[in-house]
């Protein structure tokens, strides 16, 4: 007989067996959200009327290796449910059904206009709207009375101006220090009553469901608890992958206070995506290594942003930022300069150059790739996904560590002084051109889809697009 499926004690056991309606599980990374969100349907599967809806933003997050799909089945097949892979659902023997959907768009909600959904689950609601959640909200009902309708969403923290979910931070604020950004232990798993303000969008809080109902006579306001986790309250996972928690430790200040620090308040300021302190000065890098020199380009002289080429080389684990050449050319005297920098860095040290999106981008990266002939250059295109701070992340980590130093020289403060103020600062292009050095050296050769005007060789020259 299989050991029966069971929540972990402490916060797991809380968040599954909490009256609230509205149940806000997680606050950082490995606390076993995802798991939770799946055992709540188990719960009602033996109801023939019940169905769940467990929703992530995007298809992939759903069916990615290790994602939700996977996890069910882990879970479901074990107690007889049936998978359908093409509509995302799980069937159990009552007729009880599961279902994963995705919630990409904003419109998209309206597509379950007409749903009667007793149970709602959000994995990673900060990654959802408002919108999204308080529309879905409205679709949490059970038709047939014999599950009590509710919602359960899991979440990691963002703060309070995250574009997407600071929402969620604002909702959950009586829960968390405003000091710290750390959750208060005293206040975790306790229910509250909210109720929307009768003259505006304004969410009005109450102590217990008879305050609630003295102060809004005739209303039915909803229950609501926020309940924290961390990976110390999963032991489980701890011992099953001891290296998880070292893999969270390396990750960037900001992302690490976050993840397993639970940490609500902290985002990306001046020193804490890169701190000048992190960066060792030296006089030379090693001989021998490999050398890579990254192009940022704008193409407006004498205003507006630069144009940066960081010059970077790797030497074991240690990565030298050795030479940075910055300024504001025109489009014609940059692409000189970039010749002239080539030129003297030599052939054996890579170039690549950043290609924006669309066929400006495209056009612009194959001239200089032109004009670079007898060299071995590059075009980078980068995903419009990848925004600016996640490009930086890996530098960032190995900065911290000790592992990125400066080659002594007059660009230095400059340097150092942008990269502190990221992202608060006017400019990012040194920045962006080190993340761009940096992960081509951290990672392997580049992937070669094409050669133009040269034949295969040391000197020759290879447009990635």
């Amino acid at each position: 007989m299989p050991d029966p499926i069971r929540p972990q004690r402490g916060p797991q056991e809380t968040a599954l067996t909490s009256p609230a309606d509205v149940v806000i599980f997680g606050g950082a990374a490995g606390g076993g959200k995802t798991f939770s969100l799946l055992l709540k349907p188990l719960q009602f599967v033996d109801i023939p009327t019940f169905s769940a809806v467990i929703f992530r933003r995007e298809s992939p997050e759903i069916t990615n290796p290790g994602s939700l799909w996977d996890e069910s089945s882990r879970l479901y097949l074990d107690l007889g449910a049936s998978p359908n892979r093409q509509l995302l659902e799980w069937r159990f023997p009552s007729g009880a059904r599961v279902k994963f959907a995705h919630m990409q768009y904003e419109d998209d909600k309206l597509a379950w206009k007409s749903s009667q959904i007793p149970l709602v689950g959000f994995d990673q609601l900060e990654s959802f709207t408002a919108g999204q959640f308080w529309y879905m909200l409205s679709r949490n009902r059970d038709p047939s009375g014999r599950v009590r309708s509710h919602v359960f969403g899991t979440c990691n923290p963002v703060p309070a101006d995250d574009a997407v979910g600071g929402w969620l931070r604002e909702l959950i604020s009586w829960w968390i220090d405003p000091g710290t950004g750390l959750a208060l232990e005293a206040r975790a798993g306790a229910v509250r009553w909210l109720a929307r303000a009768q003259d505006g969008d304004a969410v009005e809080w109450y102590d217990s469901a008879a305050a609630a109902a003295a102060a809004r006579p005739g209303s039915q306001p909803k229950s609501f608890t926020f309940i924290p986790s961390r990976l110390s309250d999963n032991p489980i996972l701890e011992r099953a992958d001891p290296g998880y928690r070292a893999s969270l430790m390396l990750m960037p200040l900001v992302e690490r206070e976050r993840l397993l620090g639970g940490n609500w308040n902290v985002r990306p300021t001046a020193g804490k995506v890169f701190n000048r302190a992190w960066f060792p000065v030296v006089d030379a890098a090693p001989a021998e290594a490999r050398r890579v020199r990254y192009w940022d380009k704008a193409s407006v002289e004498g205003a507006g942003d630069y144009s940066a080429g960081v010059r970077m080389a790797r030497a074991g684990g240690v990565y030298y930022v050795e030479d940075v050449v910055r300024d504001r050319w025109s489009a014609l005297n940059r692409n000189r300069v970039m010749r002239q920098v080539a030129e003297a860095d030599g052939p054996e040290v890579e170039v690549w150059v950043e290609q924006e999106g669309g066929s400006g981008g495209r056009e612009s990266a194959e001239i200089t790739v032109v004009e670079l002939a007898g060299y071995s250059v590059r075009a980078d295109r980068v995903s419009g996904a990848g925004s600016k701070l996640v490009r930086a992340g890996p530098l960032s980590a190995q900065s911290e560590a000790g592992n990125v130093r400066l080659v002594r020289a007059e660009w230095n403060e400059e340097y150092l002084r942008e990269l502190h103020g990221f992202p608060d600062g006017r400019h990012d292009d040194q920045v962006d051109a080190s993340s761009g050095a940096f992960a081509k050296l951290a990672l392997d050769g580049p992937t070669e889809v094409g050669v133009l005007g040269q034949p295969a060789g040391p000197r020759r020259v290879i447009l990635r697009l």
